[in-house]
């Protein structure tokens, strides 16, 4: 099946060569990060219709992980353009991290939406390290979406342990690879390349799960499962939650 992914490979790569050219003259990723946001905001509008049931049934213990105050500390990795804010739980504070700046303005109208959560912050960062964020400091973190474009997988859940009190939770929803044998996996394979340009980073065949599993939480909830009706070689998802 190899020669086959590898010619596939390259028809799309001639296809999309104007692509590679930009890529190669080290201009494609000021471009990708300009549009991506909008990208990812009109892809959102399916995702949510899709994800919302499990969204809501994920988050909806998030609020027994509030320290004394009663108000939830909550630190959202890979912010995007807040597509999460409407399922946290009310008075929660929220601080939020993303590496691409271009999303800041599409994360203040989903704060002006969601009045009910105190927004403190948004902090520009490499998600491996998110030094402004102190140790033990947040009851819950939160990643959507983020594991399949990060450089590091084990340095960003060394982060989020870091950052988390001790008790605190670590929720998630994550594509994946699809199964070895499946068709899915095989476009996976083909469609990688030219994916990972146009999506700024973002992998279609990484096996998020083993990083989550590697990670040193005390106690971890993750389930497998297929996104119904969405894109079939983003289908493959991971959820649940981790206590540190």
């Amino acid at each position: 099946m190899a020669p086959t992914i590898f010619l596939l490979q390259l028809v799309i790569y001639i296809l999309t060569s104007p692509i590679y050219l930009l890529n190669f003259l080290g201009l494609w990723s000021w471009i990708c990060k300009r549009y991506f946001p909008y990208v990812l905001l009109k892809f959102n509008e399916v995702y949510s219709k899709v994800i919302t049931s499990k969204k809501r049934e994920l988050f909806s213990n998030m609020q027994e992980f509030a320290g004394p105050s009663g108000k939830l500390s909550l630190l959202e990795v890979g912010c995007g353009t807040g597509t999460n804010f409407k399922f946290y739980p009310p008075g929660s504070r929220v601080t939020c991290v993303d590496f691409n700046p271009n999303f800041e303005r599409f994360l203040m109208d989903s704060i002006e939406k969601n009045q009910h959560l105190h927004f403190e912050r948004f902090l520009v960062a490499a998600v491996e390290n998110m030094h402004q964020v102190a140790d033990g400091s947040v009851d819950v973190v939160v990643l959507t979406l983020v594991l399949c474009s990060v450089k590091n997988q084990e340095r960003v859940l060394q982060e989020v342990c870091r950052v988390l009190r001790p008790g605190g939770a670590f929720y998630f929803i994550e594509h994946v690879a699809g199964e070895k044998s499946s068709w899915i996996y095989f476009w996976q394979q083909v469609l990688h390349p030219v994916w990972y340009l146009l999506c700024d980073g973002c992998n279609l065949n990484r096996e998020s799960w083993k990083a989550v599993e590697r990670a040193s939480f005390s106690k971890l909830k993750l389930q497998h499962m297929q996104a119904p009706q969405i894109w079939g070689i983003l289908s493959p998802h991971i959820y649940g939650y981790a206590v540190k």
